[in-house]
């Protein structure tokens, strides 16, 4: 509850998207994917359609398959079965699935984004701040070096990093500012998708409260698609227009995001949202 006192109920919400239209494609559509590692299943038969626009939050506790299915969706993991389809600018709906690899690693540079939760694997670390956005730019085809440096500089001050840290190594930087630069390489080329695994996880009430503030701008202001993995229901609360609760690879509810945690209907989502409560 700290978090969503330190943004506030009210900020919060009128940050949200707005409804998609029902006659919409939807942009990503998800299909029966099933990941098993021997045994024990990671996730299974599970499906939902993203509409433009949309965030999906994806919650449940560790081991519950929501780190899984989002490596499965976003290329990292490949599912036993199932469908990923994508619906492209170019060629309409794709099943990702079937890409070949060089296919997906285009993708993954322009319509997609993945922001990790620790921005480490996200970055470069060698290469400075503007470096680590100007590579993005770079792999969707632009060349010249002023406007690139350019565009890096504006999108370090759209994550509030300030454009004399262009030079600067992310080493150098504090964890939140590792993570906004995470942010600008990430949708710097304007993919339509994004990725986000916990990405708040490890910062302090006062860094998350900002960096969520940072992203739910962008994501309104970009029209931006998410499937947003976490944890922390304050979060999901803040971000996401839609909910999925999932335990033991399944889901076991989804719904709106408010409905969800302000009426919860099955009892593991009850026990979810009691215990942030009592906490």
């Amino acid at each position: 509850m700290a978090l969503l006192e330190a943004i506030g109920d009210e900020t919060a919400k009128a940050g949200k998207s707005a409804p998609v239209a029902a006659t919409a494609q939807p942009l990503l559509s998800v299909r029966d994917v099933t990941k098993r590692y021997g045994g024990r299943i990671g996730c299974e038969g599970v499906s939902f359609d993203l509409w433009p626009g949309e965030v999906l939050g994806i919650v449940g506790e560790s081991g519950s398959g929501k780190s899984t299915l989002l490596g499965c969706l976003s290329g990292q993991l490949a599912p036993d079965e199932g469908q990923v389809i994508f619906d492209t600018t170019e060629q309409g709906p794709v099943d990702t699935l079937k890409m070949t690899e060089p296919q997906r690693r285009l993708l993954s540079r322009t319509d997609w984004a993945f922001v990790h939760q620790n921005p480490r694997d996200g970055l470069r670390m060698g290469v400075s701040a503007g470096g680590n956005v100007g590579e993005r730019l770079m792999a969707t085809g632009a060349r010249h070096y002023g406007r690139i440096r350019d565009t890096a500089i504006d999108w370090l001050g759209r994550v509030e990093i300030d454009e004399t840290r262009v030079d600067d190594r992310p080493r150098q930087f504090s964890g939140g500012m590792q993570q906004r630069l995470q942010i600008a390489r990430n949708l710097v080329s304007g993919p339509r998708l994004a990725f986000m695994d916990e990405p708040t996880g490890g910062l302090d009430v006062s860094v998350q409260a900002r960096l969520l503030d940072l992203l739910r701008g962008l994501v309104r202001d970009m029209g931006l698609s998410a499937v947003l993995v976490t944890h922390d229901l304050a979060v999901v609360r803040l971000l996401a227009d839609r909910l999925m609760v999932m335990k033991g690879g399944h889901v076991v509810e989804t719904g709106l995001t408010d409905q969800v945690l302000d009426d919860p209907q099955h009892e593991y989502t009850q026990l979810l949202v009691s215990s942030v409560l009592q906490a």
